[in-house]
């Protein structure tokens, strides 16, 4: 009988794995480790955002356009954008310094300041902050994470094309920022969003519309008409909200809009939705009262008269 060598003993728990592989059983691990390009740290030498990003990546808490599989990933992510088009987002970007965003149009309250959006991180975590209230109520959907991400890459594109038109309509994206003493990245920083737009009236319009909503023919302003503001995409994080931060946005995008020629401000809200009507009614919109068919039938316009 030939003889063979003898396989040293080794300990049981080097033993078991051996055995766990040759039945083909996947291991997997789960680190709490932060992204790679998220290790700002806080101006007093501490690591709170260190400390963050590995608690999102452990409670599998996404971030916009990301997730958790993608930790480990370069400084710059090629988020899902347009399939043949790379990104050159930054989620590792420090948010700009009060004293760095030369902003026109800034508000101070509690611990956060709404100002514009200045960088394509702001567009894109604004983008994000709207996808996710979009699809809120189909978070158990198993494809709304997808869903999610296609809505923002949209969002981000349209959203950049309008605040970059210079004729016409002014159109402006408030994000509301943390403002404290540490050296935050964007991707913590972003806690709500809106949008505003002034322009005059278009030809046949009666009722204002969302920008972008009405048919191609009639893009034709009527300059000798007073100009309006129009509000839309009001949206605040989960963890953020019942801190003043969407009604200090609104108030914001009114001064904006009246330093812009507005005369009124004007914004839908949903019938069934109370918390807004309450909101809206605190800052001082009223329901117009429609001569003629509504926008919709599950809309309600309010305005705000300067």
């Amino acid at each position: 009988m030939a003889t063979g060598a003898v396989t040293p003993p080794q300990p049981p728990l080097a033993a078991a794995r051996r055995g766990l592989r040759g039945r083909g059983v996947l291991h997997r691990r789960f680190a709490a480790s932060p992204m790679k390009d998220e290790s700002a740290v806080s101006s007093n030498g501490g690591n709170e955002e260190m400390v963050a990003d590995s608690l999102n990546v452990a409670r599998g808490v996404s971030h916009p356009g990301l997730s958790s599989s993608l930790c480990n990933q370069p400084s710059v992510v090629p988020t899902p954008l347009l399939p043949s088009e790379p990104s050159d987002l930054r989620f590792n970007r420090l948010r700009p310094s009060i004293d760095e965003s030369d902003c026109k149009y800034k508000k101070f309250f509690g611990c956060y300041v709404a100002r514009e959006a200045i960088i394509d991180e702001e567009y894109w975590i604004a983008a994000w902050l709207r996808a996710e209230d979009h699809f809120e109520d189909q978070s158990g959907d198993r494809y709304v994470e997808s869903f999610k991400r296609k809505f923002a890459s949209q969002e981000f594109h349209a959203l950049k094309k309008r605040c970059s038109k210079q004729q016409g309509e002014k159109y402006i994206c408030f994000v509301a920022v943390k403002n404290d003493v540490f050296r935050r990245t964007v991707l913590n920083s972003v806690v709500g969003t809106l949008d505003v737009c002034v322009r005059h009236p278009l030809h046949g319009e009666k009722f204002p519309a969302e920008p972008g909503k009405s048919s191609l023919h009639h893009r034709i302003y009527q300059p000798d008409r007073p100009k309006f503001g129009y509000v839309t995409n009001v949206c605040v994080a989960k963890y953020a909200r019942r801190q003043g931060i969407a009604s200090n946005m609104l108030l914001l995008a009114i001064d904006a809009a009246k330093l812009n020629g507005a005369e009124n401000i004007y914004i839908h809200v949903h019938k069934d939705n109370l918390p807004a009507w309450r909101l809206y009614d605190q800052i001082g919109f009223k329901m117009v009262d429609l001569d003629g068919p509504p926008h919709s039938s599950d809309l309600c316009l309010l305005s705000f008269s300067s």
